[in-house]
Order: C-alpha cells, then sequence, then structure tokens
C-alpha cells in the first residue's frame, strides 16, 4: 500500500479503454497506468468521469481497479471512484475497491431526483461505513445537479475517514476567497477539477489539482503543477498559456469526447466512447489535433529531460 497522500499534488486520471459492449481493455489500461507511473505523477485517480465510471458495469470496474492495482503495484497511490446511484451500489463498489487494494476512494452524490443535502450526508456516511479507505468527496454538479453546502462539507469532514473534497472552479473566479472560507470550516484537502483553472487554483493554494490532461500528458501537467505549487507564476502561467487551445476545446466540446480523441491521436489504445456519445466530426477532430500537437513535442522533450 503506498504511503504518500493521495489528496495533494497532481492527481492524473486517465481514461478507461472499453470496446462498444462497455468491457475494459485491461491491457491498454495498464499500458496507460504505467505512463503515469513513469512520470511520477502524485495519485492516479481510476475510474472517474473521464474513465466512464457512469457507462460501466460493477463486473467491469472490478475489473478495471484489479488490474489497476496489479499494474501500480504500491507505486502510485490509486483513488477509485465509486460513485452509483444507489447507496448499496456505492458501497459494494467501495469494499471491491477496497479488498482489490486501492489506497483511497472518490465518491460523487450521482442521482436520477436531486438529492436532498440529508441524503446527499446518509449516502456518504454509509460508504464510509462500507469501505474504511480515505476517501475524497467528489463535488461536480455539472454531472451530479447536486451542489454541496460549506455546513455539509464541514458535517462530512467530522466523519473519519472523510479526508479531501474535489472542487468544481468557482462561478465567481475567486479561488483564494473560496478556499479561505473552506479551510475555516473543515480541515479537508481542497483540490480541483476543471483543468482550465488549474494554474490559478494551484497558484492560489490548493493542495491538489484532478487533471484530465494529466492522464494523458502527465509530464506537461506535472511541469505547471510543479511550478505552481511552488510560487512560479511566471512559468505556470506560461504552461497554462500553451494549454489554452486545449482547454477551448474541453470548453467546447466537453473533455471526454476530447479525451478519447486524443486517445487515437496518441495511438495510446484503442477505445470507443460509450453510446450515446459520439466521436468528433473531422474538423473539430483536426482542431484537438491542432491544439495537441504543441504539447505532444513538450511532453517528449521533458521525457527526455528526465532521463539524462
Amino acid at each position: 500500500m503506498s504511503v504518500a497522500s493521495p489528496f495533494h499534488g497532481l492527481s492524473a486520471f486517465p481514461p478507461t479503454p472499453a470496446d462498444r459492449d462497455g468491457r475494459v481493455d485491461t491491457e491498454a489500461l495498464s499500458r496507460l497506468l504505467e505512463r503515469l507511473c513513469d512520470a511520477g505523477v502524485a495519485s492516479i485517480g481510476l475510474l472517474g468521469s473521464t474513465g466512464i465510471y457512469a457507462f460501466l458495469a460493477p463486473e467491469e470496474r472490478r475489473r478495471a481497479v484489479e488490474a489497476a492495482v496489479e499494474c501500480v503495484h504500491g507505486r502510485i497511490p490509486l483513488v477509485v471512484g465509486v460513485g452509483a446511484l444507489r447507496t448499496d451500489q456505492a458501497q459494494n463498489l467501495a469494499r471491491d475497491a477496497e479488498a482489490a487494494g486501492a489506497d483511497a476512494l472518490l465518491l460523487a452524490p450521482v442521482s436520477y431526483t436531486p438529492l436532498t443535502q440529508e441524503e446527499a450526508y446518509g449516502h456518504f456516511l454509509a460508504v464510509t461505513e462500507a469501505a474504511k479507505l480515505p476517501l475524497c468527496i467528489y463535488n461536480n454538479p455539472g454531472t451530479t445537479h447536486f451542489t454541496f453546502s460549506r455546513e455539509l462539507l464541514q458535517r462530512l469532514s467530522d466523519l473519519e475517514t472523510i479526508k479531501a473534497v474535489k472542487m468544481p472552479l468557482p462561478v465567481d473566479g475567486h479561488l483564494a476567497g473560496e478556499l479561505a472560507a473552506l479551510r475555516e470550516k473543515t480541515e479537508l484537502a481542497i483540490g480541483y477539477s476543471g483543468d482550465w483553472g488549474a494554474a490559478e487554483a494551484l497558484l492560489s493554494g490548493a493542495d491538489a489539482w484532478y487533471s484530465v490532461i494529466g492522464g494523458l500528458l502527465p509530464r506537461v501537467a506535472l511541469a505547471l503543477s510543479k511550478a505552481a505549487i511552488a510560487g512560479d507564476s511566471g512559468e505556470a502561467r506560461r504552461l497554462d498559456a500553451l494549454l489554452q487551445p486545449l482547454w477551448k476545446t474541453f470548453k467546447e466540446f466537453g473533455s471526454l469526447r476530447v479525451v478519447y480523441t486524443l486517445v487515437d491521436i496518441l495511438a495510446l489504445a484503442r477505445a470507443e466512447l460509450p453510446r450515446p456519445l459520439l466521436p468528433l466530426a473531422s474538423m473539430d477532430r483536426q482542431r484537438v489535433l491542432d491544439a495537441v500537437g504543441p504539447l505532444m513535442t513538450l511532453e517528449s522533450e521533458l521525457k527526455r529531460q528526465s532521463l539524462l
């Protein structure tokens, strides 16, 4: 079991290669994970939104976790998404992840009927009782249509195994103010998703970047995160500027569609978007290719430098 904190620094979220029928390609997944281990990311986020957890059957999610644990073999903390509509399903997924050897859990309040604050609290409490791994709250209102109140985050932070929260970027952009308000109420490690805001979030004092692009271009993401954590705003913003064309495609097409396009462009695996999602049209695919070209060159250069 890894000893490093899974909720600080760059947490890289790779896609989960699967075929049209939702069967996970564990060999291709292992190749993706090996690249992340080789780059030295702080943690790996398996079965996050980019990892299509919501589209996979429980048995496929279990296969993915088992393959990931075997591949990573304790080198990097492995954080496993266990979100599900039903509480008992989330509990079972948490037990499966713990039994397989995961290091931590990530839980979103997935719902069809929007949850109340009390319902969300009960859901999280039940999952913490099912498995004793450290848990990160996944606050993702864009997909769950649920927003955690600060009072609920405070209540949840009192549960023994809840150690962190993954936040969306604040609508008003006031990261420093939000971080101060959250830290006044909780002792949770606070990280952010929304790759295009990562540089500012880390420069503002966030503990972690839960990164989509880190799952495919880990060295570029690491360079940005290390600069920002060290307070080197010039370097962090320089790298963020190089990523702006890609961030634009994320915002326009959705990061999941872009990531699956990148998997194909980078020839990393054969992976199909789960239906009803469709691949990007050829013109949009070319925009992604144009955006990622300089980043591929930078990724290779950073790898070369690490070998010197």
